[in-house]
């Protein structure tokens, strides 16, 4: 079986270099890496006879086919740590029938942190180098943020992001190639972080001196949200449909006929690091969406215009949807939800028993998923001199539905 050693350089100077690391490169005698490590560290590699200049996996792959395992070593050079958003996660996975060994290095987080002479390990760390992930929502609910920047994503637009959702204040430190004697740190606030000039591969910690936590509970009040005469679910019902729904924090979500957005706010602070896609073919409804979607600041909320049945067949996978609204599409809408993904958790909201029967008779025929009706009827008080009476809200029928396990 072929020997790999993938070997985390760590941030680049080869005095960081660790002891095992540097003894797995010269014993490799095909050296593996992009231009820039290999121009460094080929210095190493006393006994290579072939060098690669590549980081795809598929090249990677097909070099070590070619390899003699009987005489051939081969150390594939990766920058940082080898568990850091690293390289040698796909590449292990891509390799068959080889032996890899890891070579642990320092990650620029640990290098960045020193350098500010500062802890990490309460640090919430998030990859805008290639990734998606949500910097502002991470910012806005952590003390202490490090982020990888990268491609479009840099310091400067990332903060400018910052800015638009309220947090130009915040500290923001900056390191530009680091561990080089080119090596710089910038510290300034988002604000002024945002009207610089940076090199986009950098890294950042962000200090967020006045947190707010994600809150688990759902059913916000009512009045917190600009209304019109655009439906909306109201909190009680809103608050027991998001339990029956159950987002995680990384979910991709439809709220189908999102009207006023009540929902569409809701499952985008449940899920800060997920996306929430909002379908709403009413124009007045889908300009109160975006009214309600900058109030909140919630970026991972998407508002798509139009009808819902076309739009969510080029929408990505859910693992969850609510439909709260079908426009008579229903029984075609799930079955395109089940089609992109046969196990999405489905909660659906009526208020009629026609679409009760719609439903039921759907899932009558799809005994794969458990069907669960729960109506719920909501009493809320009104003030009669100095009396209360109970004025009743319309029944609702909430049906969740999930995939059986037999």
């Amino acid at each position: 079986m072929l020997k790999v050693n993938i070997i985390g350089i760590g941030p680049g100077n080869p005095e960081l270099l660790t002891g095992a690391a540097r003894q797995a490169i010269i014993d490799s005698n095909i050296l593996i890496g992009d231009k820039r490590m290999l121009n460094i560290y080929g210095e190493f590699a006393e006994n290579a006879k072939m060098v690669y200049p590549t980081i795809r996996a598929a090249e990677i792959a097909e070099i070590a086919a070619k390899a003699d395992p009987a005489k051939d070593v081969l150390a594939v050079l990766v920058s940082g740590d080898v568990g850091f958003f690293s390289l040698a996660k796909t590449i292990s996975g891509k390799l068959p029938n080889c032996q890899c060994v890891r070579y642990a290095g320092i990650s620029s987080l640990v290098y960045f942190a020193s350098k500010l002479e500062m802890s990490w390990d309460d640090a919430k760390i998030v990859s805008m180098h290639g990734r998606e992930q949500k910097l502002v929502a991470a910012v806005q609910q952590n003390s202490k943020v490090f982020s990888l920047t990268g491609g479009d994503n840099s310091p400067q637009v990332l903060c400018g992001q910052l800015c638009d959702h309220g947090l130009g204040g915040v500290q923001v430190y900056v390191g530009e190639n680091l561990s080089y004697p080119e090596e710089k740190i910038t510290c300034g606030t988002a604000e002024t972080i945002a009207k610089g000039q940076f090199p986009s591969l950098s890294v950042m910690m962000i200090i967020n001196e006045q947190p707010c936590p994600a809150t688990s509970v759902h059913g916000i009040p009512d009045d917190a949200f600009l209304r019109s005469k655009v439906p909306m679910t109201k909190q009680e019902v809103r608050s027991i449909s998001m339990s029956k729904l159950q987002p995680k924090p990384a979910d991709v979500i439809y709220d189908i006929g999102a009207g006023t957005g009540s929902c569409s706010i809701e499952l985008a602070l449940l899920t800060p690091y997920g996306k929430v896609f909002a379908f709403e073919r009413n124009p007045v409804a889908v300009e109160l969406l975006g009214k309600n979607k900058e109030l909140f600041g919630v970026d991972n909320l998407n508002i798509v215009a139009g009808e819902a049945l076309a739009n969510i067949q080029s929408a990505p996978t859910p693992d969850c949807v609510f439909i709260g609204g079908s426009g008579g599409d229903l029984c075609q809408m799930l079955d395109v939800v089940y089609a992109k993904n046969s196990s999405c958790r489905v909660v659906i909201n009526a208020i009629t028993v026609e679409t009760l029967a719609e439903v039921a008779g759907y899932y009558k025929e799809h005994q794969e998923y458990a069907l669960e009706i729960v109506n719920v009827s909501i009493a809320r008080n009104k003030t009669l001199g100095s009396y209360n009476l109970m004025m009743a809200q319309n029944p609702v029928y909430v049906m969740t539905a999930v995939k059986r396990d037999d």
